[in-house]
């Protein structure tokens, strides 16, 4: 099984070496190529006003100076279009992807990238406890329970058109209570905050900061199976046509 590695974290975040560490345990047949730097946020972005620089880090590793969406892009189109992947595993992402992160995370994006593609592809998480902390962020329960959590969707059928959205909470691997199979959840809008600080020259500056209030109409969502302790595995689809208002629609129009 041919697997492509890859992330919105860099090249270089600990996540990524993670990752290698879980893909290990299914096949030795592994190519990462990822974005040169942090592209955390940057959804499913396509990089056209400028030109792609490829890196070779040598051992079947890659570099792109963009996003997830196009490191998924030059490796399906270019790296590896002669010999095109099986599975493609984006992350391990430092932190969440619950609810509506799916919407701008890089680290799903990638995966709906490969779906895209016709591929097989699973986005992978590490929710930690409480910000700030950068590099010290612990990734206990995506080691220990990675290629737990992976075989039994890899035995599963391929479903066209869908990938895979996996969260692992923020405790020690002992501690985690199992694996829930949870529907995405939706958070309330008000847990955005503005930082607003200055710089040097004295000019203001803005930053976006996101609290975790939790508001879901049911208690059978990915944002709840992380609070209780469990894994959460949630199939996701490209098509976001909302079939139920169609017919309302359509008659509008006659």
């Amino acid at each position: 099984m041919r697997i492509l590695l890859t992330n919105d974290d860099g090249i270089d975040a600990p996540g990524l070496k993670v990752l290698e560490a879980i893909a290990r345990t299914l096949s030795d047949d592994i190519t990462v190529v990822a974005p040169a730097e942090e592209m955390s946020g940057a959804g499913h972005s396509l990089t056209l006003t400028r030109p792609l620089r490829v890196r070779d880090h040598g051992a079947r590793r890659w570099s792109v100076t963009g996003t997830p969406t196009d490191a998924v892009m030059m490796a399906v189109g270019r790296i590896m279009a002669e010999e095109k992947p099986d599975l493609i595993l984006s992350g391990v992402n430092r932190g969440a992807n619950l609810a509506e992160d799916v919407t701008y995370s890089g680290t799903v994006s990638a995966a709906m990238e490969g779906a895209l593609a016709g591929i097989r592809s699973i986005a992978l998480s590490q929710v930690y406890a409480r910000g700030g902390m950068g590099e010290a962020v612990p990734f206990d329960a995506a080691e220990a329970w990675g290629a737990k959590v992976l075989a039994p969707l890899l035995a599963e059928p391929f479903v066209p058109g869908t990938l895979m959205n996996i969260n692992f909470p923020p405790l020690p691997a002992a501690d985690v209570r199992g694996i829930r199979v949870a529907r995405q959840g939706i958070r309330d809008y008000g847990r955005l905050r503005i930082v607003e600080g200055k710089d040097p020259r004295g000019f203001p500056y803005y930053w976006f900061a996101l609290d975790g209030t939790v508001h879901t109409p049911t208690h059978a969502t990915d944002l709840e199976a992380v609070a209780d302790g469990y894994i959460s595995v949630t199939p996701l689809h490209l098509d976001l046509t909302h079939d139920r208002s169609l017919d309302r629609l359509a008659a509008l129009y006659g």
